[in-house]
């Protein structure tokens, strides 16, 4: 009896390893570089963001950097740092949206499912739903977290806020690849 079950386990486990290994960083449609190594980190960059806006606008960057991101929340909502490009931001925010119309966000970051989700990077994941892309962290308010992002030569990198309205109110800067 226990075999039966372990089978069809071991199974769904393998086949969500393999399309994880399979995807690419930014929901699979963008090379945007990968998650870096703390022993490769050439700099630290502080990101200061609040409700609705980050206090940088640009970051310069060069292919190959490796870079430590210090993401400071100084506001009173929950707030995220991805990097990507405009498309992928824009099918993200659904996601995002998604997440708040069922509860497992809230605008401080407390959801109904908060406490059952695994956190890593400042991912959460619960059935069907998830945030752990290493491209991407939640911050809550007064939190202080890290990204380590390597990256290559992509243009048109953004860093973004995407929790529903955020990124349309103006929290959106550019990467400037030097």
């Amino acid at each position: 009896m226990k075999t039966k079950l372990i089978t069809p386990v071991i199974a769904a486990i393998t086949l969500l390893l393999g399309a994880t290994a399979m995807a690419s960083v930014g929901h699979g449609k963008e090379d945007i570089g990968q998650p870096g190594v703390a022993s490769e980190v050439t700099r630290t960059v502080d990101v200061e963001m609040g409700d609705i806006f980050f206090k940088t606008k640009s970051i310069d960057v060069k292919p190959g950097e490796t870079v430590r991101f210090v993401l400071h929340n100084k506001g009173a909502l929950l707030h995220e740092f991805n990097i990507g490009q405009a498309a992928a931001h824009a099918a993200h925010q659904k996601e995002m949206a998604s997440m708040f119309q069922n509860g497992t966000l809230t605008p401080t970051g407390t959801g109904k499912m908060w406490g059952n989700m695994g956190h890593s990077m400042g991912g959460m994941k619960m059935v069907g739903m998830e945030h752990n892309d290493p491209n991407s962290v939640l911050i809550e308010p007064g939190a202080t977290k890290e990204l380590i992002w390597t990256f290559n030569n992509t243009t048109g990198l953004q860093f973004a806020c995407n929790v529903p309205g955020h990124y349309q109110s103006g929290m959106v800067g550019q990467f400037d690849l030097k």
